[in-house]
């Protein structure tokens, strides 16, 4: 804990003051999207001809690469993210308050960005309104990628009305301190606000939360998207049962890395060492080597029924993936990350909060190129007699390089402005960091 008290002036600051660091950030972001929006606007002129996304077989490459690979990225930061703010608050785990909205923020921010890889994936945009939407009762039947539209604009509404709900409490108490020229924002949030609700919207979170939690297995990143891919019985590295729980280790390793790195930054920015203190930083951690710890366990359940006495068409599958440099490199990145977080609670004086962002770097980093490279050997090795002599290939072009650049800038910018707007803290936490500070 830090020596100074906690206020409501903290949780202000970074709507009240912008420095010309702030501005270097939105033009750095910006210019990431930009780039990409330039290659998007090309690829829209001339095709995705232009990616070096292939006809899957008879030319040898694969219709997914890149942007289903960062789209299932993206949904499991999001969905990871609302899975341990809602832990937070079912477990009463108050140690975390203070980051539970940056974590609700980043799966309103990963959403965003896996929706937008949808709309670029189409190819073009108008097929989500006469492809999809317009034939919502059709395809919702056959269509693995209207499922994806399904469960993403589900939970981003989830998460909006769980989010929403507790802006209501801190804007209604912080208004007199908040800037004028964004009333109107104001307003719309506490619309119809009375004092009376908080304790009702308190139980709303909660069941909110615990519906969340119940649903994470089904719906969520350990359901219906890698159910999308494990019935597949064709794509021997997609099939099988060990899909669900490992796209839910996956997600919560890539959550709470981004929720540390996002933690540390605004730490940095605004002097919260005692907000965001170290003890909070230890024990997102400590949960990190966890969840990556079930990752690199899930992958050896993986590679051991892939390659001990396995059909000839999995063995080559599993053989495949296992001798691949991006697939050890991924894998040496979690195994190393683990190794500093077993090292560092051995000896505590290996902590440092920059080493705790450089683990979630190494985290994010690994799982981005574990997820890419899932669905691009799930193309490269089906159980297709038609296709054994095409020799797959596929090699990511600029554009689709500039996608995962250019989404985590938008991501950047959403939080540069989402700041600037409401408390990326709740009030409830300083209350509570207040009180135990008191205490001590």
């Amino acid at each position: 804990m830090g020596t100074k008290t906690p206020s409501e002036a903290d949780i202000l600051r970074p709507i009240g003051t912008t420095s010309k660091t702030y501005f270097a950030m939105v033009a750095v972001a910006g210019l990431a999207l930009l780039a990409f929006l330039i290659g998007w606007a090309y690829q829209l002129q001339q095709g995705l001809a232009v990616t070096a996304l292939g006809d899957w077989g008879s030319g040898g490459g694969v219709t997914w690469g890149i942007y289903i690979g960062a789209f299932i990225w993206w949904v499991g930061i999001a969905h990871g993210g609302i899975i341990l703010s809602a832990a937070v608050r079912l477990l009463g785990m108050d140690r975390y308050m203070p980051v539970a909205r940056l974590a609700e923020l980043l799966t309103l921010a990963g959403l965003s960005a896996a929706g937008f890889y949808i709309i670029v994936h189409l190819g073009r945009p108008d097929r989500m309104v006469t492809s999809v939407v317009g034939h919502y009762h059709i395809t919702i039947h056959n269509s693995p990628l209207v499922w994806d539209v399904t469960v993403i604009t589900a939970y981003f509404v989830l998460t909006a009305t769980y989010l929403s709900l507790t802006l209501r409490y801190d804007v209604s108490r912080l208004r007199d301190q908040l800037p004028d020229r964004l009333d109107p924002i104001y307003r719309l949030i506490t619309i119809g606000y009375t004092k009376t609700e908080d304790r009702i919207v308190q139980r709303m979170v909660w069941w909110l939360a615990l519906a969340i939690i119940i649903m994470a297995p089904l719906l969520l990143h350990g359901g219906v998207i890698p159910w999308l891919f494990a019935v597949i019985p064709t794509m021997p590295t997609w099939f099988g049962g060990v899909q669900g729980p490992q796209f839910l280790t996956i997600a919560l390793t890539s959550a709470i890395s981004g929720v540390i790195i996002l933690a540390y930054s605004f730490r940095y920015a605004y002097d919260w060492d005692h907000i965001f203190t170290d003890d909070i930083f230890r024990g997102l951690l400590l949960w990190l080597g966890f969840f990556c710890l079930l990752f690199l366990w899930l992958q050896l359940q993986q590679n051991i029924t892939g390659l001990f006495a396995a059909p000839v068409d999995l063995t080559v599958a599993a053989l495949a993936r296992a001798t691949n440099p991006i697939y050890l490199t991924s894998m040496s990145l979690v195994f190393l990350t683990l190794s500093y977080i077993f090292a560092q609670t051995l000896r505590p004086t290996l902590f440092t909060k920059r080493r705790a962002v450089i683990s979630g770097l190494a985290v994010l980093t690994a799982t981005i190129l574990e997820k890419v490279l899932f669905v691009v050997e799930g193309f490269l090795h089906p159980t297709f007699d038609i296709y054994a002599a095409v020799p797959g290939v596929y090699i990511p072009s600029l554009i689709e390089l500039a996608s995962i650049f250019g989404t985590i800038g938008m991501v950047c910018l959403f939080f540069l402005t989402i700041a600037k707007i409401v408390p990326v803290v709740e009030l409830h936490a300083i209350e509570h960091l207040r009180e135990d500070h008191e205490n001590e």
